[in-house]
């Protein structure tokens, strides 16, 4: 497989719901929330950021409290960051095939060592122009360390590609209300945290 240059990470673990993969760099991975995706011969596969952690290469080799900044530790003892490794958990969310996205998991996983790119803004933009990717997404809630934290986090994403209008907003929020059962008290809470979040003008 050729790398792509925009690539920056590969799966190290992959199932139908979703992948687990490693940045190529440790100080190099996706925004919380944010869309990534893997393309092969037969589809593009699009991820959803839930999770991110970094740690030790080496299982019995700890970072350890220089009490000194990065830049300090760059300086002096470069060699500690070559210990370093970031990983990153996805959930898919959807699929690209002949030219039509849909939001439903692939009929196959994502291969071990498959490459990992950022979604185009204009892709990004096709993918999250509806929210039919929300079921799918509640489905897999108990993947998640929480919910709540990843719908914000991708609203956020959306705001920062320029998506979220007040009607995108109000789409959102109406299928939000469908999928929680109209729980008022939980889509209270989560709305006055989007206002803090995204600004006013949204909500």
């Amino acid at each position: 497989m050729a790398q792509s240059n925009k690539a920056f990470a590969e799966v190290i673990e992959s199932s139908l719901t979703g992948f687990l993969a490693q940045s190529w760099q440790w100080d190099a991975f996706p925004s919380f929330g944010s869309l990534v995706m893997i393309t092969s011969k037969k589809r593009t596969l699009f991820g959803l950021v839930h999770q991110i952690q970094t740690g030790s290469l080496d299982p019995v080799r700890y970072p350890f409290p220089y009490q000194k900044s990065e830049e300090e530790l760059l300086r002096e003892q470069p060699q500690i960051f070559e210990f370093l490794k970031t990983t990153f958990s996805c959930l898919i969310v959807g699929y690209q095939e002949a030219g039509s996205i849909n939001y439903l998991l692939a009929p196959e996983p994502a291969k071990i060592h498959a490459f990992i790119e950022p979604v185009s803004i204009d892709l990004a933009k096709q993918f999250l122009y509806k929210d039919r990717y929300l079921p799918l997404l509640f489905s897999m809630s108990t993947i998640m360390f929480n919910l709540d934290e990843v719908l914000l986090a991708l609203l956020k994403y959306q705001e920062s590609l320029g998506l979220l209008s007040a009607e995108k907003m109000d789409a959102f929020v109406q299928e939000l209300s469908l999928l929680t059962g109209n729980d008022y008290r939980r889509l209270k809470l989560f709305l006055q945290r989007v206002e803090i979040l995204v600004g006013h003008r949204h909500v």
